[in-house]
């Protein structure tokens, strides 16, 4: 397969975007895992919560692609397909016991990989002058860092 060749900021930007659409894609999946493998209803319930924001994050994105006039389709995402797959595999690998650290740990490193993520499309956004795109775009950053401190907090209490 011939891998097209990105010559413009503006075709990276709509590339970041396919990208980040299969990223949320894979996020909503593996919410769905992990709130099946979580032994702790508070746990399960964070990762229900966290699934609604994605599917609203999912909508940005969908209102990203319109706004600017860029066909919606998506593209590979191998880190958030690694994500998971070292989620499953851990646990596989944890007793019971775990399966709630394990969860939220690996719901946390996927937090930061998608904060990055939209971190690396808000700035050439702005820099393109994209204002209503920008917005949309911080709305899931925020949500995403909101979600971390979630999980990073739950991670903390049950650790304690």
């Amino acid at each position: 397969m011939v891998q097209q060749t990105l010559e413009s900021p503006t075709e990276l930007l709509h590339f970041q975007l396919r990208t980040a659409l299969t990223m949320e894609n894979d996020s909503l999946e593996a919410l769905g895992e992990l709130a099946k493998a979580a032994k702790s209803a508070e746990i399960k319930k964070l990762f229900r919560h966290h699934a609604d924001e994605t599917k609203e994050q999912l909508a940005n994105l969908k209102q990203v692609f319109a706004l600017l006039e860029f066909k919606e389709s998506t593209a590979p995402s191998p880190s958030t397909k690694g994500i998971s797959k070292q989620a499953v595999s851990l646990l596989e690998r944890s007793a019971p016991k775990l399966r709630d650290q394990v969860a939220l740990s690996s719901a946390l490193g996927n937090e930061h990989y998608e904060i990055s993520a939209y971190q690396g499309l808000i700035l050439p956004a702005t820099s393109l002058g994209l204002t209503d795109a920008v917005a949309l775009l911080q709305a899931n950053l925020d949500q995403e860092v909101h979600t971390s401190e979630e999980l990073k907090a739950t991670l903390e209490k049950i650790l304690a």
